[in-house]
């Protein structure tokens, strides 16, 4: 978002476009390492931190970043494992808390002052997240009802008449195995670029009639653009936690289907 904020070289106002969502290489002839990929690593670095700092030397009486870890545990046990997987919760807990920690991280970047950018805006950051979430659950799907019977449980749910099965068939194929996992990706990269665009909109409005061109009838303009960038910043911080459970969220989902089939 910064560079929207960089003064326009004549006095019409410009729009923010797709463009904010394109960064440089941050090192000639590394293409890929750009600020998105450094922020990911940075990511990446402060959960392992995190993680560490809070449960290396538990306390009996949490205090701290121990009692802020086991907070968001209790959250992510109570909310997203346990509803979902029951029984099974405790297993698959640390790949739902280092993933919800993981994409809320890089959604909240998008509101910290001189970084501004959510790295989930970049699809390819949640489609490598949901890809593995989908070799994951082509893998348990086979290893706990066979390959045949994965198939035959998603594709042939029991208790319909025989001849509905031509459509359910291949509706549920296409929506199981690749349907579901495409929106898991699309659904937080979609909110994450849409909401950065629209706080990047009205920042520049702000910046452009309080700073650019400043006139009687522009100051007002100036003065909405602030307060809703304000309003639509803390509006985000919600969506950013809300997009992380949602993801981790229908990841347990999916586990349990493969785990547990439906019957």
């Amino acid at each position: 978002m910064s560079a929207t904020l960089t003064p326009l070289a004549s006095d019409e106002f410009q729009a923010p476009g797709l463009g904010i969502f394109d960064w440089p290489p941050l090192v000639d002839d590394v293409a890929w390492f750009n600020k998105p990929a450094l922020l990911a690593f940075t990511a990446s670095i402060l959960v392992v931190v995190f993680a560490f700092i809070a449960f290396s030397k538990p306390k009996l009486v949490p205090r701290g970043v121990q009692n802020v870890g086991e907070l968001a545990y209790d959250f992510v046990r109570d909310q997203i494992a346990r509803p979902n997987l029951g029984k099974d919760s405790d297993r698959w807990m640390p790949l739902l808390f280092t993933m919800f920690l993981f994409v809320w991280i890089m959604n909240l970047f998008g509101s910290v002052i001189f970084i501004q950018f959510p790295v989930m805006a970049r699809i390819g950051y949640p489609a490598v997240l949901s890809i593995g979430v989908w070799l994951l659950v082509m893998y348990l799907g086979i290893k706990h009802q066979g390959p045949i019977g994965f198939f035959k449980n998603v594709m042939f749910p029991p208790g319909l008449p025989g001849w509905i099965y031509v459509l359910v068939a291949p509706i549920e194929l296409i929506s199981t195995f690749f349907l579901r996992h495409i929106t898991h990706a699309v659904r937080l990269f979609a909110t994450m670029m849409a909401g950065h665009l629209i706080v990047a909109l009205f920042s520049e409005v702000g910046w452009h009639f309080l700073a650019v061109q400043i006139t009687p009838l522009g100051a007002p303009l100036g003065v909405l653009g602030v307060a809703m960038t304000i309003l639509l910043t803390a509006f985000e911080l919600f969506i950013q936690a809300l997009q992380a459970y949602v993801f981790a969220l229908l990841t347990a989902m999916f586990i349990n289907d493969a785990v547990h089939p439906a019957h």
